[in-house]
């Protein structure tokens, strides 16, 4: 299960979560993945229910910052935009009872139509800016059929990511259909999309703008 969910998160980078000391799984209970079984595994059902669970246990001190989407298909392919498992990451930080020190945690959730687990590493997570208080307007079902639509040439890539990217210019949170090699944003709170890293202007050229994505 931790290799699914650095499948399903290496798209965005997953090493992201860095000075890695130890991890623990854990499964989900039985209601979770109940309930993710009869979602069908909708991106916005499950990001709910693990920022539900995120903020049963942490109240409001948790950061949401990635939701990866593992594509059936290519989406070069025959693809109808099943999803083949979803992994949502978020990171939180905990004070000690002396209020002198801080714990850092990342929580990763992976889920497939048949299981749901949580991987909680003492770690920390770069790269993003927090998504709990965007504003997110485009549901994934609407941005994978906004992708297929456009003239643009289709990634040979099973990942999706949404996230907000950090960069030298402020955008809304995007999902990102692709890997190193040809990405397509689309943005989820307007819905337009384009070929180009919003983050990033065109004049700045970067190797890996995506991190290493399989």
């Amino acid at each position: 299960m931790f290799s699914l969910m650095v499948g399903f998160s290496s798209c965005a980078q997953c090493s992201k979560a860095g000075n890695e000391v130890k991890a623990d799984t854990v499964l989900v209970d039985s209601a979770a993945v109940d309930s993710t079984v009869a979602t069908g595994l909708v991106v916005e059902n499950l990001i709910s229910m693990d920022r539900q669970q995120m903020y049963n246990q942490y109240a409001k001190d948790y950061r949401w910052f990635e939701s990866c989407i593992l594509l059936k298909d290519f989406l070069d392919e025959d693809c109808d935009g099943t999803v083949a498992g979803v992994s949502n990451i978020f990171q939180v930080v905990e004070e000690s009872e002396d209020g002198k020190t801080f714990d850092v945690h990342v929580v990763m959730f992976a889920h497939t139509p048949d299981t749901a687990a949580v991987e909680v590493v003492h770690s920390f997570w770069v790269e993003d800016l927090p998504m709990e208080n965007e504003a997110i307007k485009v549901t994934f079902k609407e941005a994978f059929e906004k992708v297929m639509a456009v003239n643009y040439p289709k990634p040979h890539s099973q990942h999706v990511v949404l996230r907000k990217q950090l960069g030298l210019i402020d955008a809304n949170p995007q999902y990102i259909f692709g890997n190193t090699e040809a990405q397509l944003y689309v943005d989820a709170v307007t819905g337009a999309v384009t070929d180009k890293n919003p983050v990033f202007p065109e004049d700045v050229k970067l190797a890996k703008p995506l991190g290493e994505w399989p």
